[in-house]
């Protein structure tokens, strides 16, 4: 495993582009921290954002990830972009003459996701911590460490995103083409799911459960349902703070679906395996 990392981060430390976009991604990571520093007047009102709450233990696990996970796009740029310099610059062809077989080749790409992803939920750990040790209004040990369901979510959830994309580099070859293969098929989800929607049109109030039934099996749908938007939790958690009478069932009430986490880590593993038979099955 550390030989097919060692491989594989040699490359990305020679790659101009791959560098530029991981720090941009982690830099936009970091820029999280940003969210403190809004405050504006609007006569007699003054809005500081940090105190509306979003830093709170352990609501800002649930709001760190959820905000940090649209930021995946920057680094799948490097996922894709990866598979696509293996092409470009012959790399690929080289790699399996020197002895590499295809399938150490394919898990040095997947051992570079699972790092990558490990890397991003160790950072939004990280500054997640230190913006919750300043701002919030809960210090208990309990507390602070409650919810970090969150984060292992946040992981799984950039692994199989990650995978995905380097499925998509590896069928398309270019990185421009993979990104708006990943595009296409949102866009293909979103008319799908639409399309149950007018389907079940008719049970009213039940169609967006029949719905969610469904499309919860589609990757990015998935991945998506991981972690959800956090808030329509904050007001609560709000509430509470101002009031001090926490009710810590509350506010360690865990969203995340252990469903959802075997469905992504299914199409995780069918991803690097589709990966692998299209590889294996290419003249090269």
């Amino acid at each position: 495993m550390l030989r097919l990392l060692t491989i594989e981060f040699h490359k990305l430390k020679h790659n101009r582009a791959s560098r530029i976009l991981s720090i941009i991604y982690f830099g936009l990571l970091t820029s999280i921290a940003l969210i403190a520093a809004i405050k504006f007047n609007i006569g007699k009102i003054k809005f500081h954002l940090a105190s509306e709450g979003i830093f709170n233990f352990p609501y800002i696990w649930h709001f760190n990830t959820y905000i940090a996970a649209t930021l995946k796009f920057f680094l799948l740029l490097v996922i894709v972009s990866m598979m696509a310099n293996e092409y470009s610059y012959k790399t690929l062809k080289q790699n399996l003459i020197d002895g590499l077989s295809k399938k150490e080749f394919i898990l040095s790409k997947f051992y570079a996701v699972v790092v990558f992803s490990a890397i991003s939920t160790l950072f939004v750990f990280g500054v997640s911590l230190i913006l919750g040790l300043i701002y919030s209004d809960f210090m208990e040990i309990s507390i602070i460490f409650s919810d970090l369901e969150y984060l292992f979510a946040f992981f799984i959830k950039l692994v199989g995103f990650f995978s995905f994309g380097l499925f998509l580099g590896i069928l398309i070859k270019r990185s421009a083409f993979a990104i708006a293969g990943m595009v296409v098929w949102l866009i293909i989800e979103s008319l799908f799911k639409g399309y149950l929607f007018w389907s079940f049109k008719h049970l009213k109030a039940e169609a967006a459960v029949k719905v969610s039934e469904i499309t919860q099996f589609l990757p990015l749908e998935a991945m998506s349902n991981l972690i959800k938007e956090p808030f329509t939790r904050l007001g609560a958690v709000k509430a509470m703070a101002q009031q001090l009478n926490i009710d810590k069932q509350f506010l360690t009430k865990n969203t995340i679906r252990i469903t959802d986490i075997i469905i992504v880590l299914i199409w995780t593993a069918f991803f690097i395996y589709l990966s692998y038979r299209l590889l294996k099955k290419r003249d090269l």
